[in-house]
């Protein structure tokens, strides 16, 4: 006689499947490859005409993309984590897990998109550009979130990453301050 699989393990797998489903298609960057005139053309928006213009959208979307993974970081990921949220036998701990690994491939995704936007403006690309590497290790820090496996280096990668990639917009003019998003944003 088949045995059955209790309700709550059903759940936890489900979310849990969702979340990498979910995390594994908002990593990627939908324009790539396509030009911003292009792009601009598709969406029926104006794109700019002068390079000053460009410079000045560049700046303002990283500083969006920027805050938006900050606040997503410290909300759903670092927070949780410093009140022990991540701990076995923590209250909430399945739904803080499941809410800090969709945080991580969202913060992810907009710091990468940031590091797109600041390739536009000069002084921000040059700022920017040695911080690529810690970008691209918090993909696989954002994967660990999804099996429960983070700790203190995980949390302390993506608290280093958004300081610095904080500190290089400061240092270009471009001052990041924390936007955390609404949990649909999160999801996609």
């Amino acid at each position: 006689m088949p045995r059955s699989v209790p309700l709550r393990r059903l759940l936890v797998a489900l979310l849990l499947s969702c979340t990498v489903l979910v995390g594994g298609t908002a990593c990627g960057d939908g324009d790539t490859g396509t030009s911003s005139s292009a792009t601009a053309s598709r969406s029926g928006t104006a794109s700019p005409t002068t390079s000053a213009e460009a410079q000045k959208y560049a700046k303002a979307r990283f500083v969006a993309n920027a805050g938006l993974a900050a606040g997503a970081a410290y909300q759903w990921i670092v927070k949780p984590y410093r009140a022990g949220k991540f701990k076995k036998g923590a209250d909430g701990r399945t739904f803080a897990v499941v809410k800090a690994s969709l945080a991580g491939a969202f913060a992810y995704n907009r710091l990468k998109a940031a590091a797109d936007n600041a390739k536009g403006d000069p002084l921000l690309a040059k700022a920017v550009a040695p911080l690529t590497a810690g970008i691209e290790s918090l993909k696989a820090t954002a994967t660990k979130f999804a099996k429960g496996e983070a700790g203190a280096g995980d949390v302390g990668a993506f608290e280093s990453v958004i300081d610095s990639i904080k500190d290089a917009g400061k240092s270009a003019g471009a001052v990041v301050t924390d936007k955390v998003p609404s949990t649909s944003q999160l999801g996609g």
